[in-house]
């Protein structure tokens, strides 16, 4: 069985002092859930604090983006070894990234190599826009990100995985999508080329979080999936109790 894993994306909120509060506002009740991985994805600024506040436990750090040089004369970004100094994931290919900054399947693709050649695990984003959803578009876009993103990786690596369906039309509206509707796409569009291009265990083994407008409230509907291991928490890991909430709902689904 999978492990689930509950990734809270903070994305451009909370100075310092605000990632130290919500930090302590949830680790307790946090590191009282079992058997689900947990990991906080702060700003850049705040990675220090918060991975010195949950050193020790078994509450991880993730970055939200990260660049694919190692070093060199490139203003403003990140490279792998800087985060791996905090870090044990990072979200890559998030759809703000691609729609705001002009992340494209080729550069995820270089991201996910270099983190992974720093040890960290790449949380990899995908999903469809709402024009690509009405238009029956769902599926060749899932899969086409999913074969990029892979691409170059042998079937070891791609097992370890964390991919995050997030349906963009859904992240941040309050707009869900459908629970049985998800988990198709997850089955279909992202372990089905998984399997094709790795291998049937390999698919199995990778874990799909959902991602879009996952609320205390309808995360058990989604954790009572089978093909659904988890989610990428957006507004709702800003709110102590409804992060909390969520990380005891994949808990309840294991039992």
């Amino acid at each position: 069985m999978r492990t689930p894993i509950i990734a809270g994306n903070w994305k451009m909120h909370n100075t310092v002092a605000e990632a130290r509060k919500l930090v302590y506002e949830t680790r307790t009740d946090l590191l009282a859930i079992p058997s689900v991985e947990k990991v906080f994805c702060p700003p850049f600024t705040a990675l220090a604090a918060v991975a010195e506040l949950v050193a020790g436990t078994e509450i991880a750090v993730g970055a939200q983006d990260v660049y694919w040089e190692s070093r060199g004369a490139y203003t403003g970004q990140i490279a792998p070894a800087m985060l791996a100094e905090f870090c044990t994931f990072v979200i890559i290919g998030h759809s703000e990234r691609r729609a705001l900054f002009g992340e494209t399947d080729e550069s995820v693709n270089k991201k996910i190599h270099a983190a992974l050649s720093v040890g960290l695990t790449p949380i990899i984003c995908v999903g469809e826009t709402f024009d690509e959803n009405r238009a029956g578009r769902t599926g060749d876009v899932v899969s086409r990100q999913v074969g990029a993103a892979l691409h170059g990786l042998d079937a070891a690596v791609v097992a370890k995985l964390i991919i995050a369906y997030e349906p963009v039309w859904a992240i941040g509206t309050g707009l869900a999508a459908e629970p049985e509707g998800a988990n198709a796409v997850i089955r279909d569009f992202i372990r089905g080329p998984a399997a094709r291009d790795f291998g049937e265990a390999t698919a199995q083994g990778l874990r799909v979080q959902y991602g879009g407008s996952v609320k205390p409230e309808n995360a058990a509907e989604f954790f009572r999936q089978p093909e659904i291991d988890g989610a990428l928490v957006g507004g709702a890991s800003l709110k102590a109790a409804d992060f909390v909430g969520i990380v005891k709902a994949a808990a309840g689904s294991r039992d």
